[in-house]
């Protein structure tokens, strides 16, 4: 059973892995207290890390499910971090 506390839903491993890559490659945000990266970014990070073996498509499908299951939100064209407790 799923923890009814936890701060966000679960995600399939490999796309956690990405999360991982992706806020390793994040920038701080000035004036937030955050990290960013341009999905243009995100998407080269993704492509080329030696960490995953991921095809362009993969690449909005992990974008989209982080999307929507809060581990990111978009700001313009800039992927934010989603702060945790």
């Amino acid at each position: 059973m799923s923890n009814l506390n936890a701060p966000r839903p679960p995600l399939p491993e490999w796309i956690l892995d990405a999360f991982d890559v992706l806020v390793t490659h994040a920038s701080d945000v000035e004036d937030c207290n955050t990290q960013a990266i341009t999905r243009d970014d995100a998407v080269d990070a993704l492509l080329t890390t030696d960490e995953l073996t991921l095809e362009p498509e993969d690449t909005d499908y992990v974008l989209r499910r982080l999307l929507e299951r809060g581990y990111f939100y978009e700001v313009e064209n800039e992927l934010r971090v989603t702060p945790t407790d």
